[in-house]
């Protein structure tokens, strides 16, 4: 994926910002980062000796689906209002009550509305179709390639684990409620004979849960699932338990007036635990199975088959893991660097 302000593929270390969206690199090559392995989102869906599957997990599918909830039922009180304002400056001529009622029973209004119910229930059902079409992208620890299908029907591509894109993202998104911080991981898996690039997006709570969902998968390829964190089902991002807890949460940090507006009533009119239930539904029906061709690639091969780092990742590894041990963080170790090639490139 060409860049303008590099004018080359990305690497580890690379850092954007466009838009209001700060982008910093993980790869390639796929170095520490320092933060603890955990998938919040238990996107690690099965992991043996010689693969890991990757797939969407419930957080997405809750997320998505309480966001079309809160959309369509935020319009609707917004069209509530204006009906009510306009009966308002009408109240001179006619009722307040009445004129309010027969405007916001106008069937000009819930034309609208069903209209809008229809497109984010078409999202909705596209998304969830796309959950369970599309197989899960293989990374094979002993071939150190990552296996993907682009769309429904097309041959797999594959792509060497040293060259796998990994970005986090941090910028804002703006809902109905308010502006508030984004975090994600970017996972890009470039077609070499194309240069198409498949993005994989994980949207995450904090930076560092992004970056741990990307460490998980990075120790997994250099060092086995022995890595991968245990992590209880129950409190998977996405479920109703995890709902709970997160209410639980709120209510012991924060003051009632804002657990009653900020949590409550925002998650009243998003369909409260209905996401929950629905992206567990949608995570237990049966997913796409991966062609066969990409079946007989996951066997297990013998040990003197495996491949092996490259010199430059164990190399550049060694680095990192000794600016980590002295306290500094994965962008410092960058920095420092950046200003001992400056000199050079002067």
């Amino acid at each position: 994926m060409p860049d303008n302000k590099y004018e080359r593929l990305p690497q580890a270390g690379d850092f954007e910002q466009e838009a209001g969206t700060e982008v910093f690199y993980l790869s390639p090559k796929p170095i520490p980062t320092g933060m603890p392995a955990i998938s919040a989102q238990h996107l690690h869906r099965e992991a043996s000796e010689v693969f890991l599957d990757f797939a969407a997990g419930k957080a997405t599918i809750e997320f998505g689906t309480r966001a079309s909830i809160g959309s369509v039922v935020a319009m609707t009180i917004f069209l509530l209002c204006v009906s009510g304002f306009g009966a308002w400056l009408r109240r001179h001529q006619e009722p307040f009550l009445p004129s309010w009622l027969d405007g916001f029973t106008n069937p000009f209004m819930w034309g609208f509305i069903g209209l809008l119910v229809v497109v984010a229930g078409y999202h909705m059902v596209r998304a969830i179709h796309q959950v369970s079409a599309r197989p899960p992208v293989r990374f094979n620890r002993q071939r150190r390639e990552v296996a993907f299908v682009p769309r429904k029907g097309e041959a797999p591509r594959y792509v060497p684990w040293e060259e796998v894109i990994a970005c986090v993202t941090a910028g804002q998104t703006i809902t109905q409620y308010a502006v508030t911080p984004s975090f994600a991981l970017l996972i890009g898996l470039r077609d070499s004979g194309t240069g198409d690039v498949f993005w994989v997006t994980i949207p995450s709570a904090s930076l560092g849960l992004a970056i741990s969902e990307w460490e998980a998968i990075r120790t997994y390829m250099e060092e086995g699932p022995s890595t991968l964190p245990a992590q209880p089902e129950e409190y998977e991002e996405g479920t109703v338990a995890y709902f709970h807890l997160c209410r639980q949460v709120y209510r012991d940090e924060h003051s009632f007036i804002r657990y009653l507006f900020g949590f409550l009533g925002i998650q009243f009119f998003s369909g409260w635990t209905l996401p929950c239930h629905l992206s567990t539904w949608v995570n237990r029906r049966p997913k796409a199975m991966l062609p066969k061709e990409v079946l007989d690639w996951s066997q297990n091969l013998p040990t003197e088959q495996h491949a092996r780092p490259s010199d430059a990742l164990q190399q550049q590894s060694a680095e990192v893991r000794k600016a980590l041990a002295k306290g500094q963080s994965l962008q410092d170790y960058f920095k420092a660097k950046l200003k001992e090639q400056l000199p050079l490139e002067a």
